[in-house]
């Protein structure tokens, strides 16, 4: 006789739980609001309901696509890594042949929400994919993964510009460098936890090419050349203080995840990682969308 929880483990509805919380369904909070940042840009204020429904669901299609097929590539590493082992794939709570069918029709989610946009959204919609699923792989042949990190997510505010307006200008790479940079920042942070795997395992990264403390500067340089594109973002939007506000809360926000985490205590890295940035890019997304839509 099998027990209640045994029943629940193996039920439809538990395995689609695991899978979500596998690929940290609820961590697409870090992207989103940036697909929204260049959205509002675009349309200086909020777009349409259509649009902005499109957007939400190409965002989720394509994060959880790339979090799905990073979990089916990293199998080999995970299960050998004493941070990851417990996850559902090395675990063998979820097969592969599931989470490739989420691949899948989370890929094909995302197609159409590109389609229904606009024409240029549909024809990008393949590389920015591409560019998304590659990063997976880039921690077996460069120490740059982060920045391969921060280049995937920063294609977020790009879309949410492109999905408004159909087109490319300054101002959405600029806002997208920022990202980049922000994002590749953090990564170098979180990617100590891995420092003693890494170098053991032959993966690359910063902290296991520089060590930890090296890491940390690093980390520092890309977080400023970040700010710096924020802060370009709202010259060249004519924004006003409220967008500035924000960037003075996320500057603040910088400087407590240095407070929270040093090279001497990485204990605290998943709330200075998950809280901090969360938190970043929420407070972004806002200041720019009160700033644009109450000009004062």
């Amino acid at each position: 006789m099998q027990s209640p929880n045994h029943q629940i483990t193996k039920s439809p509805n538990s395995k689609i739980w695991i899978l979500l919380e596998m690929i940290k369904f609820e961590h697409t909070i870090l992207a989103l609001p940036f697909a929204y940042l260049g959205a509002f840009l675009a349309a200086e204020g909020p777009p349409d309901l259509w649009t902005s429904l499109w957007i939400l669901v190409a965002m989720i299609g394509a994060r959880t696509a790339a979090m799905a097929f990073n979990r089916i590539v990293d199998i080999p590493f995970d299960s050998k890594n004493p941070r990851t082992n417990e996850r559902a794939l090395p675990k063998g709570t979820v097969k592969a042949r599931d989470a490739w069918i989420m691949v899948i029709v989370a890929s094909g989610i995302y197609f159409l929400a590109a389609y229904e946009l606009n024409r240029l959204a549909f024809l990008v919609s393949p590389i920015f994919l591409a560019v998304v699923l590659s990063y997976s792989y880039t921690k077996r042949f460069t120490s740059l993964c982060h920045l391969f990190l921060g280049l995937a997510l920063s294609l977020a505010p790009t879309a949410g510009w492109i999905a408004v307006k159909g087109g490319v200008e300054y101002l959405p790479l600029i806002l997208s460098t920022g990202v980049l940079f922000w994002v590749a920042g953090f990564d170098v942070l979180y990617g100590c936890l891995d420092y003693d795997f890494d170098r053991k395992q032959g993966l690359h990264s910063i902290p296991a090419r520089w060590g930890i403390k090296k890491a940390f500067r690093i980390s520092g340089i890309f977080h400023f050349v970040a700010f710096i594109a924020l802060v370009s973002v709202g010259l060249l939007a004519h924004l006003n203080w409220i967008y500035y506000c924000g960037l003075l809360a996320t500057f603040a926000l910088l400087v407590m995840q240095r407070l929270v985490v040093n090279p001497k205590d990485l204990s605290r890295m998943n709330m200075a990682f998950f809280t901090f940035n969360g938190a970043i890019s929420i407070i972004l997304f806002t200041a720019t969308a009160i700033s644009l839509i109450w000009k004062v």
